[in-house]
């Protein structure tokens, strides 16, 4: 009787559970995993240890930031290609901006971000943005400090407004192509059986009742899972509990037996769910659409669903370029 709570693998995942307090998390060789507040203070002064601050504008991490920190803005991982708005950076321009921030392929770094205490602009995500872009870009040792600064500060850690003093690294790119899926090949297989595609934007955007495309709506056959709805109800730094987490995830009938593929507005808020399916509960398929809902609609042949649709309503019309 329990068994038939769960969707196929689902027992599997509550099994692999693991505390999350003992950071880092999970165990295992996965390239991003998560800290706390209080692991972070007993290894903020180890040698190989590089702390990303990603604050949502400079003026925050001026006024405030972790001890040891240096400023590495999400703003330099991506800029227009041949129009297009949200292409990533050239690799050249990815691989400088690493190595001024002295990151080392195969030593830790731990990302945070946080609401911004001067600017207030801060929705929590630029560090999963940020680790996903460490990751895919070679990096092999990824924290994120889960709760982000908000949390390190509800802990009563030290601040500064030091600036650190840090030599550039030699960081050469290897860039991971498997994480991605392009247009050509999402269209092919967002269909199949086998894949779920998850849309990971505010449930208006989804439905269609407002957002910035100019067509309203989702690509047919995603699911709604806003990204928000995964975190913490105070602090968008902070994953839910584990028990919650699986909840969620068991509603929306994602399971590790499929191919999951994670789309936004620009590929941005899909990284949320990238690091959490992929790296946090180790799921052994997961790719995420870089160019989302706003490459989707560049071609205008291509048909959007508005309403809160069911993945079972699948379009038989064929995407075109």
């Amino acid at each position: 009787m329990e068994e038939n709570m769960f969707t196929p693998g689902g027992r599997k995942r509550l099994q692999a559970k693991s505390d999350r307090e003992n950071a880092p998390y999970p165990r295992g060789d996965g390239k991003v995993k998560l800290v706390t507040p209080a692991w972070l203070a007993d290894h903020m002064d180890d040698a190989d240890l590089t702390i990303i601050d990603t604050q949502p504008n400079v003026h925050d991490y001026i006024q405030e930031h972790i001890p040891g920190a240096v400023y590495l803005t999400e703003g330099v991982l991506r800029v227009s290609n041949r129009g297009f708005p949200t292409s990533y950076s050239p690799d050249a321009c990815i691989q400088e901006s690493f190595r001024r921030a002295g990151l080392k392929a195969d030593s830790p770094a731990v990302v945070y971000t946080g609401k911004g205490v001067f600017s207030g602009w801060g929705d929590g995500l630029a560090q999963v943005m940020m680790a996903y872009t460490l990751a895919k870009y070679g990096h092999d040792t990824v924290y994120i400090l889960d709760g982000g600064i908000d949390g390190w500060k509800s802990e009563g850690k030290e601040l500064s407004q030091e600036f650190p003093s840090v030599e550039p690294s030699g960081f050469t790119i290897n860039v991971r192509n498997d994480y991605a899926v392009g247009y050509d090949e999402f269209q092919k297989i967002k269909d199949n059986d086998d894949v779920i595609v998850l849309d990971a934007r505010p449930k208006a955007f989804y439905e269609g009742t407002s957002g910035p495309w100019r067509a309203r709506g989702h690509i047919p056959g995603a699911i709604s899972l806003p990204w928000r709805s995964l975190m913490d109800d105070a602090n968008p730094a902070l994953f839910k509990s584990n028990d919650e987490l699986d909840t969620i995830l068991e509603g929306h009938g994602v399971d590790r037996f499929r191919t999951v593929i994670c789309t936004c507005g620009t590929g941005r808020e899909a990284t949320n769910e990238f690091v959490l399916l992929k790296w946090l509960y180790r799921y052994p398929n997961v790719r995420l659409y870089e160019g989302s809902i706003t490459e989707w609609t560049r071609y205008p042949d291509n048909p959007v669903v508005t309403g809160p649709r069911a993945r079972e309503e699948r379009t038989e019309a064929a995407p075109a370029r």
